[in-house]
Order: C-alpha cells, then sequence, then structure tokens
C-alpha cells in the first residue's frame, strides 16, 4: 500500500446514502456497511486509488473531483426514485459512473426481465401490470392460471409492497394494488415453492466472472429472504449450471456491468431461473470473500489506471 503521503494515483467515490456516510459502529447492520469497504477501500488502496464515502443525495459533493463514483448502499433510492432518477445524469455527466447510468437506469425497473427473456435467459415468468391499468387481481389470478404469486413493484427493493397471493386473498389485497398502480408499475409472478424450503441462490459476478455464493432464506413463516424481514445468509457452494446461468445473465447486459449480483431460484419445473439482477446497490458479502473486493478494486484500476 503507498504511504499516506503519496499522491494518489486516481480518486474513487464509494457512493452510499446519508444514513451510512459517516455512521457510528456498533449496530450489526452499520458494521457489516463498514467491514464490507473497508474491504474494498483496501485493495483499492494497494493500487494507489483514494476513495471517500459519499452520499449521493448530498448536494455540496463536487463529483468532477473523482475518477470515478462506485455505487455502494444507495439502499434508499427506491424511496426518492425521482430525486435518484434526477441525479444519475448530473453524477454520470461529471464523473465515470460504475456501473454504468444506462445500466442503471435499465437495471432499476424489473421490467429488464423481459429483456432478459429475450436474450435466451431463464427468468421467472412474469406478468407486468403497467400503471394506470384498472385490473382486477382476481381475474389476473385466474387469466394467468395462478394458484399462488407474488405481487410486487417494478422499481422495489427490500421487499417493500412486496405480497404473497392466491385467489382466497386477492380481494384483500385489491385496494392496495389499485392505490400502487396509480403512481408505478407493478409486476405478478408465480409463487416458487423452492424458496419456503431451499432458499434463494445468490452469485455475485465481478468483471464477468462468479467470484462466490451464498443461500438467502427467509424466517419460519415468512417467504421474504431480505434480512429486513429476518432472512438470514447461508454458505453455498455453486454449481456449474448456476455458475453458467449467473455469467451468462451478466453478459447478457448492455453494457457490460464491472460488478452485479444474480439471484436465482429453482422454479416449480426444477429448472434454474433467474429473480432478479442486482446491478445498482447490491450487497456483495465481502465479508464472506475477501477475495472478491480485490477482484473488483483489480477492475476498477484497470478501467480507470489506463485511462488516466
Amino acid at each position: 500500500m503507498p504511504p499516506s503521503t503519496s499522491r494518489p494515483r486516481a480518486r474513487v467515490a464509494l457512493v452510499t446514502e446519508d444514513r451510512f456516510e459517516d455512521p457510528s459502529p456498533g449496530h450489526w447492520y452499520v458494521d457489516n456497511i463498514l467491514a464490507e469497504d473497508r474491504l474494498l477501500r483496501e485493495a483499492l488502496a494497494e493500487h494507489g486509488i483514494e476513495t471517500r464515502r459519499v452520499s449521493w443525495s448530498r448536494a455540496d459533493v463536487d463529483w468532477h473531483r473523482y475518477d470515478a463514483a462506485l455505487l455502494r448502499t444507495t439502499w434508499d433510492y427506491f424511496d426518492r426514485f425521482a430525486e435518484f432518477s434526477r441525479w444519475l445524469p448530473e453524477v454520470a455527466a461529471r464523473t465515470r459512473l460504475l456501473n454504468p447510468e444506462a445500466l442503471v437506469r435499465w437495471n432499476v425497473d424489473k421490467h429488464y426481465l423481459r429483456d432478459l427473456e429475450g436474450r435466451g435467459i431463464a427468468t421467472v415468468p412474469t406478468v407486468f401490470i403497467e400503471r394506470g391499468s384498472a385490473v382486477t387481481l382476481s381475474e389476473l389470478l385466474r387469466e394467468h392460471g395462478l394458484h399462488e404469486a407474488v405481487l410486487k413493484p417494478a422499481v422495489s427493493g427490500a421487499a417493500r409492497h412486496t405480497y404473497r397471493v392466491d385467489p382466497s386473498t386477492a380481494a384483500a389485497h385489491q385496494q392496495v394494488l389499485a392505490e400502487l398502480l396509480r403512481e408505478e408499475a407493478m409486476l405478478l409472478q408465480p409463487f416458487q415453492r423452492s424458496i419456503l424450503e431451499h432458499g434463494e441462490i445468490t452469485l455475485v459476478v465481478i468483471d464477468g466472472r462468479v467470484t462466490h455464493s451464498l443461500r438467502k432464506r427467509a424466517r419460519p413463516g415468512d417467504f421474504r429472504v431480505q434480512d429486513d424481514h429476518g432472512g438470514t445468509v447461508h454458505p453455498h457452494t455453486a454449481t456449474a449450471d448456476e455458475i453458467e446461468l449467473a455469467e451468462r445473465a451478466i453478459a447478457a447486459c448492455d453494457p457490460l456491468p464491472i460488478y452485479g449480483r444474480v439471484d436465482m431460484v429453482r422454479d416449480n419445473h426444477d429448472q434454474l431461473a433467474v429473480m432478479e439482477l442486482e446491478l445498482v446497490e447490491p450487497e456483495l458479502w465481502f465479508r464472506l470473500a475477501p477475495t472478491a473486493a480485490q477482484r473488483l478494486a483489480d477492475a476498477v484500476a484497470r478501467l480507470l489506471l489506463v485511462e488516466l
């Protein structure tokens, strides 16, 4: 690592949100974030790259002073989506955004699942319910032969407004669906039964190759695997077909991401299918695989230092 008095070869903003720009340690959630960024900052420092944690929404940031802005923990973007959408082109005009702006815009809206399917990537079947639609949930379930389904927004995170529905509960969810459709598009997907027993498989892909994998499980009685809802993370050794699907899914993106996370399941026909691609602000679990932080730092350095 270069001495602290050395002039940095490049400067990178690790982009976060207000809550996590300068948090006090001591809470497991915050400590995980700090541990992840420490691993990445140390790996970047080995290349002579200086880093700083910066909130995306802070008005006084001079983005010109950074050679790149690496999106890391902007976990409030879907709650401030209009503001975040305005910020994206502004920052992209001032520095190199990683992942690129066009890719971020594509990935924040789950309509990208339709694009992936068109590019030959197996995905969980999805019914897209467009904003402003006047639909009846019970009729949608019947029309698409869904005995049990998951209803969720096209732009979302942390399982916001994500519901498990069936014909017996459709009427109870009708009002919330109608209210949400006034403002945003929604998705309806067949409920994947393997989630309850086997959880969701997650593979981290950096610079086009899988670095590590894990399995996320919902707490008993729930189906949501996010830790916001009591989900837990477990070791997982990826199989050859899981790796192949993850790397093909990332390769199907345009432009190619420098990092990404592929969440997949064994579907109701026991076939692997992509649930989501996380290319904007995925948790990457470097604390479980520190060499992956080095891989990302190497890829960032190769991009930046060749150009400078």
